[in-house]
C-alpha cells in the first residue's frame, strides 16, 4: 500500500482558508409517511395521530423557528435550490407548503428560478392539491414511483399499486414540466425483463428526469433484518447496464452514478450535494453543511419529530436549540467528502474545484490520485479528473482509496 501523505502535513498547523464560499441549498424534512417501508433506512414515521392537522402546524411552526435560528450562519447568502424531502412530503397541505415557502423569501435571497422540488408518493396525489402545491411555488416534482410493477411494489411495502403510479405522473404532467422518477432496481424477485418494463415506461412517461437506484439492505431496517430474496450480483448488473442503455437510446444523459436527465434538466440541488456545496437542512433529523472562511461545519438536527417540536419551547437567543450535534470538518475528512461526491460525476470534476470547495491543494492527494490513476479508474489532467467506464462500475473500490488512512481496509 502507498504512503499516505494526510492534510495537515503539508499545511503544518495552518488552518486551510477557503477563498470564496460555494452555492447555498436549502433542505427542508418532513418526516411522516403513511407507512414506513421495510427498506428505508431515512428518518420517516408513520402517522399514529388522529391530531394530523394539528402536529401538521406545530411542526410548521418549528421549521420556520428553526430558520430563523439559523439565519446568523448563512446571513446574505443567496439560495440556488429548495428541497423538501421526507418521509412524504406530499402529505402536508399546499397551505402549509405556502407558509414555508413564504417565511423563507422574506428570510433569504433567492437566485432567480431557484429550483424548488417536492417529493411526493403516488399514494398521496389529488388533481386540486397538486395544482396548490405549484400555486405555493413549487416548480419541480419528484415521484417516489419505485416500479410500475404492483407485485414488486407490494414487496417493497409500497402503499401504492402500478395503476396508481401511471395515474400520478398524469396528475402531475398536467402541473409541472420539471419532474424526476425514482426507479428501484434488484428488487425482491425482480427479473431482468422486469427492470427492462419499469425503465421502458419511466421513459415512455416523457419526464425530463429519472433517478434509478440499486436496492441496498441497510443497517436498522426490516430488511436487513428479514432479508428478502434478490437478484445475485451479475444479474443487478445486467439490470444496471439495461436501464443505463435504455436512457441513452432515449436521450437522457447519465451525469451521475444514478441520474438520468435530459440536457439542462440536471438537478440543481443534487448537484449542488456532488460539488461539495453547502446546504441548511432544517427539520427533524436534518443534516446540515455550511462552510466559512476558515471552517468547515456539519450539523444534525433533532431526529424524533415529537423532540424537535419541543425545542422550540427552549428558545435561547445565542443558541439554535434545534441542533444536536456539530463538528468541524477536519482537513482529511474534507477530502475525503469531496472525493465521495465529486467522483460519482460521470464527467468528474475541475481540478481547481478541490482547492476551491475544500481549501486543501490538489497535492494532498496526489499520491492517491496516483493509485487510482494506476489502478485505470480514473484519467486526468491538469485541468480535469473523471472516473473512468471501470470507475464507475467500481465506484466504492475508487472511493475506498481516499478514506483517512486509519479507515482503509
Amino acid at each position: 500500500m502507498p504512503t499516505i501523505i494526510s492534510p495537515s502535513s503539508i499545511l503544518g498547523s495552518q488552518s486551510p482558508k477557503l477563498t470564496s464560499l460555494p452555492q447555498l441549498s436549502l433542505y427542508i424534512h418532513i418526516p411522516w409517511c403513511l407507512k414506513k417501508c421495510p427498506y428505508c433506512d431515512f428518518n420517516s414515521h408513520e402517522i399514529r395521530t388522529e391530531n394530523y392537522s394539528e402536529l401538521e402546524h406545530a411542526y410548521v411552526e418549528a421549521l420556520i423557528h428553526d430558520l430563523e435560528m439559523a439565519l446568523p450562519n448563512i446571513w446574505g447568502r443567496k439560495v440556488v435550490s429548495i428541497f423538501f424531502g421526507g418521509g412524504t412530503p406530499s402529505l402536508f397541505s399546499a397551505q402549509s407548503i405556502d407558509k414555508i415557502l413564504t417565511t423563507v423569501r422574506m428570510l433569504l435571497p433567492l437566485e432567480h428560478f431557484t429550483e424548488i422540488t417536492l417529493e411526493a408518493n403516488p399514494g398521496t396525489f389529488e388533481t386540486q392539491k397538486f395544482a396548490d402545491f405549484k400555486a405555493a411555488g413549487i416548480n419541480r416534482l419528484s415521484i417516489g414511483i419505485q416500479s410500475f410493477n404492483s407485485k414488486h411494489l407490494q414487496a417493497l411495502g409500497r402503499v401504492h399499486n402500478g395503476n396508481e403510479a401511471h395515474n400520478a405522473i398524469d396528475i402531475a404532467l398536467k402541473n409541472f414540466k420539471n419532474i424526476n422518477l425514482d426507479l428501484m432496481y434488484a428488487l425482491p424477485e425482480q427479473t431482468l425483463a422486469d427492470a427492462q418494463q419499469d425503465i421502458e415506461l419511466a421513459c415512455a412517461a416523457g419526464v425530463p428526469h429519472i433517478s434509478a437506484y440499486h436496492l441496498t439492505l441497510e443497517p436498522n431496517t426490516l430488511f436487513h433484518r428479514y432479508p428478502p430474496i434478490l437478484p445475485d450480483d451479475n444479474i443487478a448488473a445486467e439490470m444496471q447496464l439495461a436501464i443505463e442503455q435504455r436512457a441513452a437510446d432515449k436521450q437522457y444523459i447519465n451525469y451521475e452514478t444514478s441520474a438520468f436527465a435530459h440536457s439542462g434538466k440536471e438537478s440543481n440541488h443534487n448537484l449542488n450535494y456532488w460539488m461539495f456545496g453547502d446546504y441548511l437542512g432544517i427539520g427533524a433529523g436534518a443534516h446540515s453543511k455550511i462552510s466559512f472562511a476558515d471552517k468547515i461545519i456539519r450539523q444534525i438536527r433533532y431526529k424524533h419529530p415529537k423532540e424537535y417540536v419541543a425545542r422550540s419551547s427552549q428558545s435561547d437567543l445565542n443558541t439554535n436549540t434545534y441542533i444536536l450535534t456539530e463538528h468541524v470538518v477536519s482537513q482529511t475528512e474534507r477530502s475525503f467528502e469531496f472525493m465521495m461526491n465529486a467522483l460519482r460525476l460521470t464527467d468528474g470534476f475541475q481540478t481547481a474545484m478541490f482547492q476551491e470547495r475544500t481549501g486543501l491543494p490538489i497535492t494532498v492527494i496526489q499520491q492517491q490520485l496516483n493509485e487510482a490513476e494506476e489502478r485505470k479508474l480514473i484519467i486526468r489532467d491538469h485541468q480535469q479528473i473523471t472516473p473512468t467506464l471501470m470507475g464507475k462500475r467500481f465506484l466504492n473500490d475508487l472511493l475506498q482509496i481516499f478514506l483517512p488512512p486509519n479507515e482503509r481496509p
